[in-house]
């Protein structure tokens, strides 16, 4: 038994000196795309980062990001998880063959400070301002939960928000709750599919007043079948079958302008170079940027309307452009100038603050919203 355990003693420590000649064998990658992030890379010693312990915890974090195939152990791993009767991974729920971010209570204060900041929003500029919250799968697709998964109670931030604000709401819960049975959230992936954006639109343009939209108006575009998203990555649940992504409204006859860059410059309806990496979802107008605005030539009754974004907004936006001459998208997390100012400069009366609940209950650039 001794002999037996020297050996498997020798073996064990055979393998793990064979992994680290492997992992100073193999280059240090920049980036993981099935995280979606950038890797930690090899730390630089010196006499300060020794001492003040920071050295050794980036070390750690360098070996578990450049670890030998990691994206197959990180598999593995929530593979071993899922026999042992696990169903919540990195904050992710497995419902069967999706992923369901939960969705954890916020704090307090931020949510306070939230919803005063769009309060004081509408208060500035004097014009028509909507509060449009979308709810996250966790509440739409409640029953496909694991039995007792915990996950906030979407509808009283709700109507929480609704008291608070005083503002005229969309209900965007009603609209996508009625078609639930429906694909309206991607399987791997927090956001919306275009259909559940092409639902939410719709319940902008009730709560504003005007004509819906005829899902018969439009011809569908696969653009991908093979989008794997946010959800995906952090779950570590590789083995469900990819998204499909759909484009609905043509880009031959919008023009899209953009600020991604800080200055104006000729934009896309859909940036299809981003379906050749990891974030296919970033097609959608090119993704994360101050500003974007989007026209629609054949529309000439000067009508305007801004939406003040999150990553949601982005799929919903081209359908709204079938009904205003412009719509205008600022995401506070890059633009802090005065959003009334621009308003008032650009002569837009109507807005719609269009968060996910998720994201509403968290951001803490909200309070740009009311200098």
């Amino acid at each position: 038994m001794a002999h037996k355990g020297r050996i498997m003693t020798v073996l064990f420590c055979g393998f793990l000196a064979g992994l680290l000649v492997w992992h100073i064998a193999l280059p240090d990658r920049a980036r993981s795309e099935t995280e979606n992030r950038t890797l930690a890379q090899r730390p630089s010693l010196s006499r300060e980062t020794l001492l003040n312990g920071s050295f050794t915890a980036d070390m750690e974090t360098y070996f578990a990001d450049q670890f030998p195939l990691r994206d197959d152990w990180t598999g593995l791993k929530a593979r071993c998880e899922l026999l042992l009767g696990k169903r919540e991974f990195n904050g992710v729920y497995l419902c069967g063959d999706t992923l369901i971010a939960k969705v954890e209570e916020p704090e307090a204060a931020q949510v306070e400070q939230n919803l005063a900041a769009v309060k004081k929003f509408a208060e500035l500029t004097g014009g028509q301002v909507l509060l449009g919250l979308i709810p996250t799968a966790a509440e739409v697709w409640r029953d496909k939960l694991p039995a007792g998964a915990p996950s906030l109670d979407q509808p009283v931030l709700l109507q929480r928000a609704a008291e608070e604000t005083g503002l005229p709401t969309v209900d965007m819960l009603g609209a996508l709750s009625e078609h639930a049975a429906e694909p309206i959230y991607y399987r791997t992936d927090h956001h919306w599919t275009t259909r559940g954006a092409f639902y939410g639109a719709n319940a902008l343009l009730e709560a504003l007043g005007r004509d819906p939209l005829e899902e018969s108006s439009f011809r569908p575009e696969t653009a991908s079948t093979d989008f794997n998203g946010t959800l995906y990555s952090t779950s570590g649940i590789h083995w469900l079958m990819p998204d499909t992504i759909e484009y609905w409204v043509p880009d031959y006859y919008l023009n899209v302008t953009t600020w991604k860059s800080g200055r104006a410059e000729p934009g896309e309806l859909y940036d299809r170079s981003y379906l050749e990496h990891k974030d296919q979802y970033s097609s959608f107008l090119g993704g994360n940027q101050p500003l974007c605005v989007i026209e629609n030539p054949d529309i000439r009754d000067g009508s305007k309307i801004l939406l003040i974004r999150d990553s949601y907004s982005d799929s919903l936006a081209p359908f709204l452009a079938q009904r205003f001459a412009q719509v205008h998208l600022i995401d506070l997390r890059y633009y802090h100038a005065s959003v009334a100012e621009y308003m008032a400069q650009h002569s837009i009366k109507t807005a719609a603050v269009l968060y996910s609940t998720a994201n509403f209950i968290s951001d803490g650039n909200l309070f740009y919203l009311g200098r």
